[in-house]
């Protein structure tokens, strides 16, 4: 396998500790000429949808490489740690859904691994710490070219634990879909691809599902479409329908959280 000197990392490990310390600390001893670019270490705590979400919408835009993602409430438990080839790089990390959708993103799984072989991973692993003593010695050796196969047996992918789909339903005049995330600025992401958005409307009334949702918002382009403090929907970065106020957060209006439903309707 040709070596893939970039690594990615995506947690949800914080900035206040050493775990993101720790994890470049193993990398670079064992691939010390690897780059890394830290996607986020600020995925909520144990949020799986959130990263996954993130990391699937970042992957396409870094170099091939490969990426590293913890966000892992049952480490230590009998869930498998893996790794899987895909035509656009590697991915590392559990089997908890967080990884299919970068996956996906990448081309599709090729070929998926257990990380089980004991000279690829820490002398002592920690039953709280798989990042620092599995996910990143693996990394760090895949990034080397080590191959994949030599990291543990071959699993089947269609084995591999993938995140219920999110909510989302059309009908005549709208469609009702799942909050997917809600970024830094406060907009809301909605499950739905960016075509749910066709026919256009000068404006759609958001809310809550229900035959009249309770805000008006511009169907515009951009933040900007919509007057200040007003809403707007909108096809995102990841052509998705996204939700916005023109200097304000969307999120605090609308009250909604990962998870809940709104419907957009004309």
């Amino acid at each position: 396998m040709v070596a893939t000197p970039w690594i990615s990392l995506t947690t949800d490990y914080g900035l206040t500790d050493g775990f993101v310390a720790a994890c470049h600390g193993v990398i670079a001893r064992i691939a010390p000429a690897a780059r890394i670019i830290d996607v986020t270490h600020l995925v909520p705590p144990a949020d799986v949808r959130r990263g996954a979400a993130v990391l699937a919408q970042t992957v396409p835009y870094l170099p091939v490489g490969v990426h590293m993602a913890v966000v892992d409430p049952g480490v230590g438990t009998t869930r498998r740690g893996v790794a899987l080839a895909t035509p656009g790089g590697l991915l590392v990390g559990p089997d908890n859904g967080l990884l299919p959708e970068a996956a996906a993103a990448l081309g599709g799984v090729t070929a998926a691994v257990e990380l089980t072989e004991p000279r690829w991973l820490a002398t002592r692993v920690s039953g709280t710490f798989h990042g620092r003593d599995v996910f990143a010695p693996v990394a760090a050796r895949l990034a080397l070219g080590a191959p994949l196969a030599e990291a543990g047996p071959a699993i089947d992918p269609a084995g591999l634990v993938r995140l219920p789909p999110p909510i989302v339903a059309a009908d005549v005049d709208g469609f009702t879909a799942e909050v997917l995330t809600v970024d830094h600025f406060g907009n809301v992401q909605l499950a739905a691809p960016a075509e749910h958005l066709d026919p256009p409307a000068a404006t759609v009334r958001v809310g809550p599902p229900g035959p009249t949702p309770g805000w008006t918002a511009v169907r515009g382009r951009t933040f900007g479409d919509a007057p200040d403090g007003g809403l707007v929907v909108y096809a995102d970065s990841a052509e998705l329908v996204a939700i916005a106020v023109n200097g304000g957060r969307a999120v605090d209006l609308l009250g909604v959280g990962p998870g809940d439903l709104l419907r957009v309707a004309w």
